[in-house]
């Protein structure tokens, strides 16, 4: 069983590293097909990059597992909100790289073929920064491209480091590390997730649940502010004083008590 712990650590860590890896290689190669290089930057057609249904598999398992190795759902709240993270991943990759149905909703209504949506046209903020003329759609894709990849790499990080140093705090309140400036940085990096997903290839489904994932952490982080301030007592709300929840450069101005009102931010997944 031990043997089995230590494989699964080593893979998890192999998950974040492949991700965080591949998105430096896709921006690399923007930035080396940028306009001027002589060659536009993937130039793929419509029916060359959809019904990969390989690709859409194993992206989805890569980052669901990730999801499960590094913040691995124990209770019912936490089961559902990891049930919609999955759900929302499932749904981006399928139309990533299986079946486009926002292309085939949207193309309609702009008058267009489906088919005329190749891989470039199909990061749809740069090809609507194209349309409204505010830049060509090579710069447009390398910007959505680096802006999500940046996001996403960061939210990867953020979960990762956050539960390398729980595991380390065994049980108890941690305030090192990563902890030392924020309260949730677990949570943050799922947000960071979302958000650079749509920001890369957003979808009618993906933009539809983004703000209910949100809403659903944020719950979640007041639902914890509750049994760990009551858990922790004065060492916790000594900490939740002087430590932001998400935000760095945020501090809260409520006063904190221990009757839970208002209630305070915590750490969250305090837990091994």
């Amino acid at each position: 069983m031990h043997a089995l712990s230590r494989v699964w650590a080593a893979t998890r860590w192999a998950i974040a590293a492949v991700i965080v890896g591949r998105g430096a290689w896709l921006v690399m190669e923007l930035m080396q097909r940028m306009p001027g290089a002589g060659e536009a930057p993937m130039e793929v057609p419509f029916a060359f990059w959809y019904g990969n249904w390989r690709a859409v598999l194993i992206t989805s398992g890569v980052f669901i597992a990730f999801l499960f190795g590094f913040a691995f759902p124990t209770r019912r709240a936490e089961w559902r909100n990891a049930g919609l993270y999955s759900a929302f991943i499932i749904s981006l990759f399928t139309e990533m790289y299986g079946l486009p149905l926002t292309i085939y909703l949207l193309a309609p209504l702009l008058g267009l073929p489906a088919g005329s949506f190749g891989v470039m046209e199909s990061h749809l903020w740069a090809y609507a920064l194209d349309r409204l003329g505010v830049m060509p759609i090579n710069m447009g894709v390398y910007v959505v491209m680096l802006v999500s990849m940046i996001l996403v790499a960061c939210g990867v990080g953020l979960l990762a480091v956050a539960w390398a140093t729980v595991h380390r705090g065994r049980g108890g309140l941690v305030m090192s590390g990563i902890y030392r400036f924020l309260r949730h940085p677990q949570y943050l990096g799922l947000i960071l997730i979302v958000l650079g997903f749509n920001i890369q290839w957003p979808t009618l489904p993906t933009l539809l649940m983004a703000p209910v994932l949100i809403a659903m952490y944020l719950s979640l982080a007041r639902r914890e502010d509750r049994d760990l301030a009551s858990r922790f007592g004065e060492e916790f709300l000594s900490y939740a004083a002087r430590t932001p929840a998400f935000l760095p450069w945020r501090r809260s101005a409520r006063p904190i008590t221990h009757n839970g009102a208002p209630q305070p931010a915590v750490p969250d997944r305090q837990r091994p």
